[in-house]
């Protein structure tokens, strides 16, 4: 996954829909610990992925922004 933080599986930028998926149903009790693991993701992230010159707003939105958004498990 590091530096270039893609998932091992499909090569997507990590965390991709399936990675999503999988930390929503871990985290199913407790959406605030999610937050806080993805943002000390980011935080690790940060360091890695700004050399790239990414976006920072397409960081948080990447790592953190998703957790707050309804998201339905099927």
């Amino acid at each position: 996954m590091r530096p270039r933080w893609l998932c091992q599986v499909c090569a997507g930028p990590w965390p991709c829909q399936p990675a999503r998926l999988l930390l929503l149903m871990d985290y199913r009790r407790d959406r605030v610990a999610l937050s806080i693991y993805m943002a000390a993701c980011l935080f690790d992230a940060t360091a890695d992925l700004m050399k790239q010159n990414p976006d920072p707003r397409e960081l948080f939105d990447r790592f953190v922004g998703w957790t707050a958004r309804p998201f339905p498990l099927r």
